[in-house]
């Protein structure tokens, strides 16, 4: 005979809240359980402390983990959130901190600017992936969308919320785990921006001070293309400030991408290295790699830099998902969404060797 609903219950019963520190048992967070026998599918029904962040993702593998070990095929998974009473009885001192700037605050989140020559490059689709992608694997990640004339990491998210005001604080929207923030959030429908150079540093600076982040490990800014007034202040807001430079394959590209990478070495940032956009399209005829953009912009742009490519991408829309709404996500499975997954363990594995 499969598991039953008692045996699935008493398997989880000890599994931990990752925020709370207590057990399943103790918080009331097994809510439902279904049994498929002839299938030996097993679906539950969880509540937890937060939604949508790293430790979530981590829970739900170890989850599947226990259950699958003790039998079962598959393993469906829901989530919601755990009352605030429940919430508030059991959450560790330590995590009520003293609310404190990510500028001169514990020193411990990286800060990586996602730069680009010109626009067009997909600066903001690597921003995104990238932030996901370190998120997958298990760190706290935020997104400043600097790219104060030309934001669009909330439309590629699917981020329908606006941020709220919390005592003097703006508390960023979180989408996939993902805390963000974006000009796009203070700009009434599409109007245009007019503000000069002194009034956007003093914007990003509000990104930085007047944001309630929380603990992050990372910290990635879409900086506008070139190496105008924001890239300016960046460098002299972020002296520790990592870069990636954005290109795709074609020369000119790569050309005017070197000038952001040379900006970021005269100003002492390092440069993670480079990632190649739209390197190539896989033909669905035939398998084969087509270069419609030409090919060696990005490993030429990383010998000017004197660094590496990181990562190539292909052209290749996210899959399409009936539930979810986010245009610029890749999935983990998508060939995409893999490639993203290894460039962001080489950069844990360069920033936290």
């Amino acid at each position: 005979m499969f598991l039953t609903k008692e045996e699935v219950i008493e398997l989880l019963n000890p599994v931990k809240d990752p925020f709370l520190y207590i057990t399943f048992e103790e918080a009331g967070a097994i809510k439902e359980v279904s049994i498929k026998e002839d299938k030996k599918h097993v679906s539950v029904k969880l509540a937890i402390a937060k939604l949508n962040t790293g430790e979530q993702m981590q829970l739900q593998q170890e989850v599947v983990g226990i259950l699958k070990r003790a039998g079962a095929n598959t393993v469906g998974l829901r989530f919601e959130k755990l009352p605030d009473e429940v919430i508030r009885k059991y959450q560790p001192v330590a995590d009520k901190k003293k609310e404190q700037s990510l500028i001169g605050g514990s020193g411990n989140t990286k800060f990586i600017a996602v730069a680009s020559g010109k626009g067009g490059v997909g600066k903001s689709t690597v921003t995104v992936n990238l932030a996901v992608s370190l998120m997958r694997l298990g760190k706290k990640v935020g997104i400043i969308d600097a790219d104060i004339y030309g934001f669009s990491v909330p439309d590629m998210m699917g981020i329908e919320n606006r941020p709220v005001v919390r005592g003097k604080k703006i508390l960023p929207v979180e989408r996939f785990g993902v805390k963000v923030i974006s000009m796009g959030f203070f700009v009434e429908d599409n109007s245009p921006i007019i503000w000069r150079g002194p009034m956007l540093g003093k914007m990003l600076n509000s990104f930085f001070t007047e944001v309630e982040w929380g603990d992050l490990d990372y910290l990635l800014l879409d900086l506008p293309p070139g190496t105008g007034d924001i890239a300016m202040d960046v460098h002299e807001l972020l002296p520790t400030c990592k870069e990636i430079i954005v290109t795709t394959p074609h020369p000119s590209a790569a050309f005017v991408a070197a000038r952001a990478g040379q900006m970021a070495l005269k100003t002492n940032h390092e440069i993670l290295g480079v990632i190649e956009n739209m390197s190539y399209f896989v033909s669905e005829k035939t398998g084969e790699k087509e270069y419609v953009f030409g090919q060696g912009g990005g490993k030429k742009l990383a010998e000017v830099l004197n660094t590496k490519v990181l990562g190539q991408l292909r052209l290749q829309q996210p899959y399409m998902e009936e539930d979810i709404f986010a245009p610029g996500v890749y999935q983990e499975d998508h060939p995409n969404g893999k490639e993203y997954h290894k460039i962001a363990a080489k950069i844990i594995a360069k920033l936290e060797e």
